[in-house]
């Protein structure tokens, strides 16, 4: 009864806060002129630049554009008031608004005539389904309606831009295969050997030993519900197994971290095991740790489509594969996305981490579907499409 109470109120302060956003954002149209060379950058799952932000925002330098931003690192912290009408602000007189993940303020907003909406989103390729394809299977998911507003979106390669117009219910013209902007990294060699120097002089143990970068993606219908089975990984069994030669990096969904912080602190605890153990979660931009991984462990996470790029031993470890397709669903069977060994239990896990099979004949076939698009190229192909073509 009291659980029901607060949803309730929940609710009705979301429809409160809804309907303050409108009205603000209209009287604001009438007052206010779209700044054409005005350039947003929002999020509210990010505390900074990184990812193809920064990619976009080192592009546009020295062409004449104002660049603003509008970060929030967590969907659950509040931006209070002061915050709450700067973004409004923010967003009636931009004239792109580039977004890298789900902004539910879109929804509230009316787009201007001079104003665009470009979504980079933070995934490569087409892995579960997301938006509005993921609602056509589950009538309890509900999608807000401000995907349907991205005057433009990108993806990895040609054959997936139906995935990504369905999930956003836009016309498939409005989605362009450009690659992918953060992973012209891979193609940049001088990036890369600076980037690895880097790394290895913050954690001087990825020299010494192979990497194991260990992401998955989350389980849970919304932020708050995120999780993970440790049921289905025994840190103590991977010490002893792996500790001599390996080091074992974790990589946590944002959504998943922090509920991970509050609710298993007391099995999720690293230090007992020495410098086997490292959580990076904190740095939300993940390729520049492929760049030094030596084996990469995930499920159903898009990293499988960067970490291609990188070219090394991938495992996948996805237990509750039946469960999770039923779910969540996928926009291929499984076995289209498998470049690598699959591991259903932590066994399997561990016997493939030691043999590190390569798994060669299926990657080129793998590439020319999900990252055709993505050649070293991607951040100049996206900018000119966004900004110079109408």
């Amino acid at each position: 009864m009291i659980h029901d109470m607060k949803n309730l109120i929940k609710k009705i302060k979301g429809v409160i806060n809804a309907v303050i956003f409108i009205i603000i954002n209209r009287v604001l149209c009438f007052f206010t002129k779209v700044e054409e060379k005005k350039v947003l950058f929002a999020s509210d799952v990010r505390s900074g630049t990184g990812g193809n932000y920064s990619f976009i925002l080192e592009w546009l330098a020295g062409k004449g554009y104002e660049v603003i931003y509008d970060f929030k690192a967590d969907r659950r912290v509040k931006r209070g008031l002061r915050g709450s009408l700067a973004l409004v602000y923010k967003m009636t007189i931009s004239g792109s608004i580039l977004l890298e993940d789900y902004f539910r303020y879109i929804t509230f907003m009316k787009v201007r005539k001079g104003q665009q909406i470009c979504q980079l989103w933070h995934g490569a390729g087409a892995f579960k389904k997301f938006g509005f394809s993921r609602a056509a299977e589950n009538e309890g998911i509900r999608i807000h309606k401000g995907y349907r507003k991205y005057a433009k979106a990108i993806v990895s390669a040609e054959e997936i831009r139906g995935c990504y117009a369905e999930a956003f219910r836009i016309p498939k013209e409005n989605v362009r295969a450009t690659g992918i902007p953060r992973t012209d990294i891979f193609f940049d060699e001088k990036y890369i050997a600076g980037k690895k120097e880097e790394l290895i002089k913050e954690f001087p143990v990825f020299e010494k030993k192979k990497v194991i970068l260990f992401a998955p993606t989350y389980r849970g219908v919304r932020a708050e519900d995120a999780a993970y089975d440790f049921d289905m990984l025994d840190l103590k069994k991977l010490y002893y197994d792996l500790n001599e030669e390996h080091v074992f990096v974790f990589k946590w969904h944002p959504a998943a971290y922090n509920n991970i912080m509050m609710n298993n602190r007391e099995v999720y605890d690293l230090k007992k095991y020495g410098d086997f153990f490292l959580d990076l979660s904190w740095d939300r931009d993940i390729n520049d740790l492929l760049l030094v991984t030596d084996i990469l462990i995930t499920d159903y996470s898009s990293v499988i489509f960067d970490y291609l790029l990188v070219d090394r031993p991938i495992v996948y470890y996805p237990y509750d594969l039946a469960a999770y397709e039923a779910g969540r669903g996928l926009y291929y069977d499984y076995e289209a996305y498998l470049y690598g060994t699959v591991a259903m239990d932590q066994k399997e896990l561990t016997d493939a981490i030691k043999a590190g099979d390569m798994c060669s004949q299926k990657r080129e076939a793998f590439r020319k579907h999900f990252m055709e698009a993505c050649d070293g190229h991607s951040t100049e192909k996206t900018c000119r499409w966004f900004f110079e073509e109408e």
